[in-house]
C-alpha cells in the first residue's frame, strides 16, 4: 500500500509518497504566490492551493501503480481563515497565520473578554495570528463578506473538503483557532458566541489519525486513484512534523526551523501555561502539547541571504562561520522579529534589529547573528517551559534550517540540549503520510507507527565551553526586547 502526505505550507505545497514500511518513494513541491496587500497583512488564494495540490498529486504518482494509493493525509499551515458561502465558493482570500492586522481584535479578546476567561474556555489567550481575531476583524471591516459565511475552515481542511466533500478538521489544527475547548475536545459554544459564529459553520472534529472520508468519484477518476482511497483528518503543521520526527508520547521535544520556528513539548495530560507565553494544544497522537512559536525562523536566513545579500550560495556564506573559535564570540546580535513575534512576547508590532555592530563587523558576523538570534528566540520559549518544571534534555529537529550542521550546533549549545536528526527529514509531509497509514489500519496507533518507521540519524552534543559562552550571550539577548519595546 502507498500513502501520501500533503504539507500545505506558506510558500509551497510539498507532497510525499511513502510505502507501508515508511520508505519515501517520491517528493514533489509546487509553489504558489503569497500576497501582502498592506503592511503586516498576509493572504493567499485557496484556489492556488487546490490547483497546485492536484498537479502535485499527479506528478507524485506518475511512475507508480495508482491503484496502490490507499490513503492521503495532511500537515498544514495553521490559523488561516478560509470562509465559504452557500455555494461553497471562497468568499475572500485566506488570511494567514503570519498576518498581523488584528491587533485591535486581539486586544479586545485579551483585555475585555479577559485572558483568564479565554484560558478557561480554550486553554489559550488571543494572539494576532489566531483565527478568532480574524473572524472579528472580518465582521468589523468586511461585514458584507461576513454575512455570506456558511463554512469556516482551516487551510489544509479546504483541500480535504474538495477531495472528499466532508466538512472536517482535526483537534490539533483546531486548537489554534481560539474557538476550541482544547481540554474537552469540542467547540466552545461561549467562544463561538463571542465571535458571533454559528456552530453549523464549523467543521466536524476528528483525531488526526481518523478517517474522515474517501475521495469523491470525480476526484478519484481525475487522479487515477481507487475510489476506496481514504482521507485522514491530518494535523497542524507542527503536530504533523512532530509525528514525522517520532515526537509521540509524553515528555518528548521537537524543534522546527521552518518559515516559523517552534518548540514542541508533548504531554499525556492537559496543562495551561499561566504566563500565557506557550500555547496549550491537542497533539496528533491523541494527547496534548505545549508549543512556543516564533513567527520568523529560517525565513530570517532567507531574508538576509536573498533580499539583502542577493545570494543563493547558502553553503559558501556559512564557511567562515565554521572556523575554530568563532562560535560564542560574536558581538553582533539579531532580534528575529521580521513579522512581529508570538511566543513569548505576543507583540505584532515588534520588529527585527541588529545590535552591537562596529567598524570591524563583517558579513559573516551578521549571518552568524541571524542564526544565533533565531536560536535565542527559541530559547525564550524553552525558558518558559523550564519555569513550569518541563525541562527536556534532548530534542529532535526538523525544517529547512535543520539541514545546516552549523545551525544545529548553535541550537544545541544555546539550548544546552542534545539535538537529534532523523533519517527522513520531511517533517509535516512525512507525518501526514504516517497518519494516513494509521487511519488505513496498517498500524494500530500513531505511537506504534513512529516506533516502527522513524529512525534517528545522528546527534549533535552540546559543548560545555560553548554552552557557557552562549549562556552569557543569552543573558544579554533577553534584555534587548524589553529595552526596545516602547520604540516599536
Amino acid at each position: 500500500m502507498l500513502y501520501i502526505g500533503v504539507d500545505l505550507g506558506t510558500s509551497a505545497v510539498k507532497l510525499l509518497l511513502m510505502d507501508e514500511t515508511g520508505k519515501v518513494l517520491n517528493i514533489v513541491s509546487k509553489e504558489y504566490p503569497l500576497s501582502f496587500p498592506q503592511p503586516g497583512w498576509s493572504e493567499q488564494n485557496p484556489s492556488d492551493w487546490w490547483t497546485q495540490s492536484i498537479a502535485g498529486l499527479k506528478e507524485l504518482t506518475a511512475d507508480v501503480d495508482k491503484n496502490d494509493v490507499a490513503g492521503i493525509s495532511f500537515g498544514g499551515q495553521m490559523h488561516g481563515l478560509v470562509v465559504l458561502d452557500e455555494n461553497d465558493e471562497v468568499i475572500r482570500p485566506a488570511i494567514l497565520w503570519n498576518d498581523g492586522r488584528t491587533q485591535k481584535e486581539t486586544d479586545y479578546l485579551n483585555n475585555e473578554i479577559g485572558k483568564e476567561k479565554l484560558s478557561e474556555l480554550t486553554g489559550n489567550i488571543a494572539f494576532a495570528g489566531f483565527t478568532a481575531p480574524k473572524i472579528l476583524w472580518l465582521k468589523a471591516n468586511e461585514p458584507e463578506n461576513f454575512a455570506k459565511i456558511k463554512k469556516i475552515m482551516l487551510p489544509k481542511d479546504y483541500i480535504a473538503y474538495r477531495l472528499t466533500g466532508e466538512f472536517s478538521t482535526d483537534y490539533s489544527d483546531a486548537s489554534g483557532m481560539l474557538l476550541l475547548d482544547v481540554k474537552n475536545k469540542c467547540w466552545s459554544k461561549e467562544m463561538l458566541d463571542i465571535c458571533d459564529v454559528k456552530e453549523e459553520w464549523m467543521p466536524k472534529l476528528y483525531e488526526s489519525y481518523e478517517k474522515t472520508g474517501t475521495l469523491k468519484p470525480e476526484v478519484a477518476k481525475e487522479l487515477g486513484f481507487p475510489a476506496s482511497c481514504i482521507v485522514a483528518a491530518g494535523a497542524g503543521d507542527n503536530a504533523a512534523a512532530a509525528i514525522g520526527t517520532g515526537t509521540v508520547g509524553a515528555g518528548k521535544c521537537n524543534l522546527s526551523l521552518g518559515t516559523s520556528g517552534t518548540l514542541f513539548i508533548t504531554s499525556d495530560k492537559f496543562g495551561v501555561d499561566p504566563h500565557n507565553a506557550l500555547h496549550s494544544f491537542d497533539h496528533a497522537d491523541g494527547g496534548y502539547h505545549l508549543m512556543g512559536c516564533m513567527l520568523s525562523a529560517a525565513s530570517c536566513n532567507n531574508w538576509w541571504m536573498k533580499d539583502i545579500l542577493h545570494s543563493d550560495d547558502f553553503a559558501n556564506e556559512q564557511k567562515p562561520l565554521e572556523e575554530e573559535g568563532r562560535l560564542g564570540e560574536n558581538h553582533v546580535y539579531f532580534l528575529p522579529y521580521l513579522m512581529g513575534e508570538r511566543s513569548p512576547h505576543n507583540d505584532p508590532s515588534a520588529r527585527a534589529a541588529f545590535i552591537g555592530m562596529s567598524m570591524d563587523s563583517s558579513r559573516a558576523d551578521m549571518l552568524q547573528a541571524v542564526f544565533e538570534g533565531v536560536a535565542y528566540g527559541l530559547r525564550d520559549s524553552l525558558e518558559v517551559a523550564r519555569s513550569l518544571g518541563v525541562a527536556p534534555k534532548r530534542t529532535t529537529i526538523c525544517g529547512g534550517g535543520a539541514k545546516s550542521p552549523l545551525w544545529r550546533k548553535i541550537v544545541a549549545n544555546i539550548m544546552n540540549m542534545q539535538v537529534d536528526t532523523v533519517e527522513v527529514e520531511e517533517g509535516p509531509a512525512y507525518g501526514g503520510a504516517i497518519l494516513a497509514a494509521v487511519a488505513d489500519g496498517t498500524f494500530e496507533s500513531v505511537e506504534a507507527a513512529t516506533r516502527t518507521i522513524v529512525r534517528k540519524k545522528d546527534t549533535t552534543e552540546p559543548d560545555p565551553k560553548l554552552v557557557a559562552k552562549y549562556e552569557q550571550g543569552y543573558q544579554k539577548f533577553k534584555k534587548f526586547y524589553p529595552a526596545l519595546k516602547n520604540l516599536y
